[in-house]
């Protein structure tokens, strides 16, 4: 009986019985079933068939339950490795594997863009967006968000192009001579990440958010809250580095935020207002802090069964 048969077997049997338990939230074999399948449907939709490796690059978590058993069910080979690799070793294990798909949280997506050109076996880079860490400091990062039509570009290739020479041009116009950029990565200076962006799809809008480090960061603080030991910081974060580290001077965020647009108008030929949002823009964005909301909010307390609730709308008694 294969590992993908006993969990059916499990869900059949004892539906309601926990399987997992992760950050105060139980999921039982019956839910843990359909997730696989759903999974496992959709690695299917995009030809994953038998035999094809498909990269884990996920913390202990469901999704990583999940998509290890769908492959199970698929019959293709699940490839887990470390949380913590970065560039080469990636690169690496994804080519020795000839991993045709990778699951990976969203702050990864970056690492593995940057690699791309490195792995011709890689197909497809699947994300789970309910864990992305993202430092923010008010003394040292600026965040520029901007919401762009689709028909701006040519796809969300195009898009992340010309949003990251536009961030490239920004940093290059605050000082930083030596900043460069690989496609879909960050903006790096010496290796080290300078800034960064991420952009997310709703209907017929980007929505673009630039995260630029203007002043040193340490992570230690950061770290520490999320237990990570002092020895294995520097796998656990990509190098980063500052405009201020690299120029030695600390803009103002609005010398930072003004850079960035001027780097976007100067990429898109266009002019960019700021302002009151367009109902579509509104429509997107309200329905993308629906969804963050969603996925972040903890679980909602056990409803009170219906029928003493009607009992007491119409005596009054408890």
């Amino acid at each position: 009986m294969s590992l993908g048969m006993l969990v059916e077997r499990w869900a059949r049997e004892r539906p309601k019985d926990p399987a997992l338990i992760c950050e105060g939230r139980t999921i039982s074999f019956g839910d843990l079933d359909k997730s696989i399948n759903r999974v496992a449907n959709g690695f299917q939709s995009l030809g994953i068939v038998r035999g094809d490796r498909v990269a884990i690059m996920l913390p202990n978590i469901p999704e990583f339950v999940y998509t290890f058993y769908a492959c199970q069910k698929l019959g293709a080979v699940a490839v887990p490795f470390n949380t913590m690799y970065k560039g080469r070793e990636i690169s690496h294990i994804l080519r020795d594997a000839g991993a045709k798909a990778i699951v990976c949280l969203t702050n990864s997506v970056q690492l593995i863009n940057e690699v791309r050109s490195e792995t011709p076996d890689l197909e497809h880079v699947i994300t789970t967006g309910e864990r992305t860490l993202t430092f923010a400091d008010p003394e040292s990062t600026v965040f520029v968000q901007a919401i762009l039509g689709k028909s701006v570009f040519a796809d969300l290739d195009d898009a992340y192009r010309t949003i990251g020479h536009a961030m490239l041009d920004a940093m290059v116009g605050l000082g930083v001579t030596n900043a460069w950029y690989r496609h879909r990565g960050s903006v790096r200076a010496e290796g080290h990440k300078l800034a960064g962006s991420l952009i997310s799809e709703i209907e017929d809008v980007y929505i673009v958010n630039v995260l630029c480090f203007r002043g040193s960061i340490d992570p230690t603080d950061f770290l520490y809250a999320l237990s990570v030991p002092p020895e294995v910081k520097d796998k656990a974060v990509e190098p980063l580095t500052s405009i201020e580290e690299q120029t030695g001077t600390k803009p103002s965020v609005e010398e930072v935020r003004d850079a960035v647009v001027a780097g976007l108008k100067k990429q898109l030929g266009v002019e960019l207002n700021a302002g009151q949002l367009t109902r579509e823009e509104r429509f997107g964005y309200t329905k993308q802090r629906s969804l963050a909301h969603r996925r972040t909010k903890p679980p909602a307390a056990p409803r009170e069964p219906l029928w003493p609730r009607i009992k007491r709308l119409f005596t009054g008694k408890k």
